[in-house]
C-alpha cells in the first residue's frame, strides 16, 4: 500500500539541523493535585535498558475533520473512541534492544545502537515481541491503531497539535525537510505525555488490519477481523510532514521491509 510514496518529498538536499529537542519522560509536575496512580516502568533485558511511559486512559475524537484539507478520505469520519489505562514506549524500539532481543541480528539499514530499528517486517516485529515476552514475563505488544493516535495526540494532556511532537511546528521532529536523508537517534521530540519521536523518524507498525473508519462510537477497538495490510503510523525521516500528522494513516502488507519502518512497544499492567 503504503501510499505515502505518493507525497514523499523528491528533493531532499537538506542538510540536518538541529531541533529544539528536550528531554523525554513525563513531567512530574503535571499530576500535582491530581495524582496518577501509573508511573513509568523500566526494563532490562540482556543489558539493555528501555522505558513505558504511563498513558491514562479516557475518551477521544479519532480522525480528521471534514474542514481539514489535510486529511485524506481514509481518516474520515470522525468517531469518539475510548480506551483502558496502557504504557507506551517512551521511544521506537532502539537497534540496541532488537539485537539484544533477537541474538545480535540488526537488519537495519542506518547502524547505530541508539537508532530505531528499521526494515523490519510485520512479521519480525512479532517474533521479536514474542522473544521479549519470554525473557521479561510480560505481554508487549503492537500498539493498536486507536491506541497509537490517542498516545501521538497527547491522550489526557492533549494540547490538540497536529503533530506527534505536541506542537504545530514540523522542524521539531525529523522529517523529509530537515532530517539529511536518515534516521536520527530516538530520545528527543517528545510530546505531553512524554512519549518522543511520535511523529517523524520511522513509521510505526500497530497490530491492526488497514480498514475504513465509521461513525459508531468504539471502547477499545482493535480494527477489522481480517485484511491484507496492517497499519503503520507517524510518518518518518522520508516523508512530508503532511504525511507526519497525527491522524495520518498507511498500510503495508506484513512483509514488507523498508528503512524508514520499525515499531514502538506498548503494555498493559495488572
Amino acid at each position: 500500500m503504503r501510499k505515502s510514496f505518493l507525497f514523499a518529498a523528491f528533493a531532499l538536499l537538506a542538510t540536518a539541523m538541529t531541533l529544539p529537542l528536550a528531554s523525554c519522560g513525563g513531567d512530574d509536575d503535571d499530576d500535582k493535585g491530581g495524582g496518577s496512580k501509573m508511573e513509568a516502568q523500566t526494563f532490562t533485558v540482556g543489558g539493555v535498558s528501555f522505558k513505558m511511559m504511563p498513558v491514562e486512559g479516557g475518551s477521544f475524537t479519532m480522525g480528521s475533520p471534514d474542514s481539514d484539507t489535510d486529511a485524506d478520505d481514509d481518516e474520515k469520519p470522525q468517531h469518539a473512541v475510548t480506551l483502558s489505562d496502557f504504557y507506551m514506549g517512551e521511544t521506537e524500539v532502539t537497534q540496541a534492544l532488537w539485537k539484544a532481543v533477537m541474538d545480535g541480528a540488526n537488519p537495519s539499514n542506518f547502524q547505530g545502537d541508539n537508532l530505531p530499528v528499521e526494515k523490519v517486517s510485520w512479521e519480525d516485529c512479532q517474533t521479536f515481541i514474542a522473544k521479549l515476552n519470554q525473557m521479561t514475563g510480560k505481554t508487549f505488544r503492537l500498539p493498536t491503531e486507536a491506541e497509537w493516535e490517542y498516545a501521538a495526540r497527547g491522550g489526557q494532556k492533549s494540547k490538540g497539535k497536529p503533530y506527534g511532537s505536541g506542537s504545530n511546528n514540523p522542524d521539531t521532529f525529523w522529517y523529509s525537510g530537515n532530517s539529511n536523508n536518515k534516521t536520527h537517534p530516538v530520545g528527543s521530540n517528545p510530546n505531553e505525555l512524554g512519549l518522543c519521536d511520535m511523529s517523524g523518524n520511522v513509521w510505526e507498525w500497530c497490530g491492526d488490519w488497514y480498514g475504513s473508519y465509521t461513525s459508531e462510537a468504539q471502547t477499545n477497538p482493535t480494527g477489522p477481523a481480517t485484511g491484507s495490510y496492517r497499519v503503520e503510523r507517524g510518518g518518518s525521516w522520508y516523508n512530508s510532514a503532511r504525511n507526519c500528522r497525527v491522524s495520518y494513516r498507511d498500510g503495508g502488507t506484513p512483509s514488507d521491509r523498508y528503512n524508514n519502518l520499525g515499531l514502538r512497544l506498548v503494555l498493559r499492567l495488572p
